[in-house]
C-alpha cells in the first residue's frame, strides 16, 4: 500500500465528472485534485502515474447516516470496524449519527467525548450529527457552533431510552431554534399516534412486522414535518423514507419552495418484503423494506428528484440482538460496505448509470451536509476516489465483512460491482481487501 503527497495522475477510461464520464486525467497535489485533463495528456516531471485502465474512477462516496455507535457500546460497531468497512466499500467520508453511542451526541460535552474516540481509528473522513431532544434546546446552538453537521430527531420511539423523541410542540421548539441560526433538522418521520393504533403482533411472521409499521406511519409524520418546515422557514431533511406514498406531497412541498430534502437507502430500494423469510430479523429495520410495487415508485421519485440522494442507514447490533421476533428483534440493516454494489446492480437493472449513482450517492449527500470538497472529480476538491469493476460480480459472504458484527440482509446475494481500491486525499487506504493504517480527519461544518 502505497501513497504520496507528490504529485500523481490517476487514468482511467471512464472517469466519473459532473459533466459526464470521460476518458481523462486526474492530476493530483498535496492531497487536493489540481487539474481534470484529457487521457493522453502529458505528465508532470516526477508524477506518478496510477492507470485503472477501464475500471471506472469516481468521486468517494458520502455516507451521512451511519450508526457507529461509539463510545458505549462498541461492541456493537465501532469507529475503526466501520470506517475499515466503509473504506473497503468506496466510502471516503461518513457522518456520524448521534445516538446509540453513550453518550449521546447532545451536548458539547458529548461531542468531544466522540471525538477523541474517533480520532485515531477513523481510516476515512468521518464527521458528527447532533441530536436535538425534548430537553436540550439550550444545547442546539453551542453544538452548531461546534461543528456538527445538523440535528437528528425522532417522531416516535427511537428504540432506546437515552434518545427520546420529541412530540409536535417540542418538534416546534428545536426547529424554530435551528432555524435561528440556519440550521439543518433531519428527521425520523413515523407518527406515534399511526403506530400505536396498529397491529402489533410478536413472532417470526414478516407480515406481521411489516403491518406493524404501515406507511400512513411515515406519510402523516412528513405532512406535519412539511406544515412546520413551511411556517418556519425552516431546512429540513426527510430521513430514510420507506412510504412511496409521501412522494407526492414532497414533490409539490420542494415546487412550493419549501426546505426539505429526501433521503431513501440501498435496502428499501434492493430488498423487498416480498423476499424476506419469516424469523430472518436482519431484515428488520424502520420503517421497515416494503412490497416491490411500492420499491418501484421509490425509484422513480429518485429519477425524478424527489429523493434527494442515498446513505446506508447502517444499524448494527450484536448478534443476539437479532432474535427470531420480529417484534423484539433490533431493528437495523447492516450495509455499510455493500451499498455501492447493491445499488449499481439494481440501478443497471433498471437503465441508470453510474453517473446516476454519484449523483445519489456522493454528490447529493455532500451538498446536503455542505461538504463542498467531497462529492466530485473537479479541480479544487479533494482528491477521495473509489475504483469499480463495474461489470465483475460476486457473491456476498459475511465473513468477508469488515463490520464489527457480520450479520446482513444481503449474505448470499450475488452484486455487480467490485471495489478495487479506495483513495483518501491521494492516498490508497484499500486495495483488493487490504486497508492501510487509519488516516482520516475529524470534520466540521463550514471547513
Amino acid at each position: 500500500m502505497s501513497g504520496t503527497d507528490v504529485k500523481l495522475v490517476l487514468r482511467s477510461t471512464r472517469v466519473v465528472t459532473p459533466e459526464g464520464t470521460r476518458a481523462a486525467a486526474v492530476l493530483v497535489a498535496d492531497g487536493q485534485i489540481e487539474a481534470v485533463l484529457p487521457y493522453d495528456a502529458e505528465v508532470p516531471e516526477g508524477a506518478r502515474v496510477e492507470d485503472f485502465g477501464d475500471d471506472v474512477l469516481l468521486p468517494g462516496l458520502v455516507d451521512t447516516h451511519v450508526h457507529v455507535n461509539d463510545p458505549g457500546r462498541t461492541h456493537w460497531e465501532g469507529f475503526w470496524t466501520a470506517t475499515r468497512a466503509a473504506a473497503a466499500g468506496g466510502i471516503t467520508t461518513l457522518l456520524d449519527m448521534p445516538l446509540n453511542s453513550l453518550p449521546p451526541t447532545t451536548t458539547v460535552e458529548n461531542l468531544r467525548v466522540k471525538q477523541e474516540v474517533a480520532a485515531p481509528k477513523a481510516h476515512i473522513d468521518t464527521g458528527f450529527w447532533g441530536g436535538a431532544l425534548p430537553d436540550n434546546v439550550k444545547d442546539l446552538r453551542p453544538l452548531h457552533d461546534a461543528g456538527v453537521f445538523g440535528f437528528k430527531c425522532f417522531l416516535s420511539p427511537s428504540g432506546v431510552e437515552e434518545f427520546p423523541e420529541l412530540n409536535q410542540e417540542q418538534l416546534a421548539n428545536s426547529l424554530a431554534e435551528i432555524a435561528g441560526f440556519g440550521g439543518l433538522l433531519i428527521v425520523h418521520a413515523e407518527d406515534p399516534h399511526h403506530l400505536a393504533s396498529a397491529p402489533q403482533k410478536s413472532g417470526e411472521k414478516y407480515a406481521d412486522f411489516l403491518a406493524s409499521r404501515p406507511r400512513d406511519a411515515e406519510n402523516t409524520a412528513i405532512e406535519n414535518l412539511i406544515a412546520q418546515a413551511r411556517r418556519l422557514n425552516a431546512r429540513v431533511h426527510v430521513l430514510h423514507l420507506s412510504s412511496s406514498d409521501a412522494l407526492p406531497q414532497i414533490a409539490a412541498a420542494k415546487r412550493e419552495g419549501v426546505k426539505v430534502t429526501v433521503e431513501s437507502c440501498p435496502h428499501f430500494l434492493t430488498l423487498t418484503a416480498e423476499e424476506v423469510p419469516d424469523g430472518a430479523t436482519e431484515f428488520k429495520c424502520c420503517p421497515p423494506i416494503r412490497e416491490a410495487e411500492n420499491q418501484d415508485v421509490l425509484w422513480a421519485g429518485l429519477a425524478d428528484g424527489t429523493i434527494d440522494c442515498i446513505v446506508s442507514d447502517h444499524s448494527p447490533c450484536t448478534t443476539d440482538l437479532k432474535t427470531p421476533d420480529f417484534a423484539s428483534a433490533w431493528g437495523g440493516i447492516s450495509s455499510l460496505q455493500l451499498g455501492l454494489p447493491a445499488i449499481w446492480t439494481e440501478a443497471r437493472r433498471r437503465g441508470h448509470t453510474l453517473d446516476d449513482v454519484v449523483r445519489w450517492m456522493s454528490a447529493a449527500p455532500a451538498e446536503l451536509a455542505g461538504l463542498h470538497r467531497k462529492g466530485a472529480i473537479e479541480a479544487g476538491r479533494d482528491a477521495d476516489f473509489a475504483v469499480l469493476d463495474p461489470e465483475a460480480t460476486f457473491t456476498v459472504d459475511p465473513a468477508e465483512l469488515f463490520h464489527r458484527n457480520q450479520v446482513t440482509a444481503y449474505a448470499g446475494k450475488t452484486l455487480h460491482g467490485v471495489v478495487r481500491s479506495t483513495w483518501l486525499r491521494g492516498t490508497r487506504i484499500a486495495a483488493d481487501g487490504e486497508l492501510a493504517e487509519p488516516t482520516g480527519r475529524l470534520l466540521e461544518r463550514n471547513q
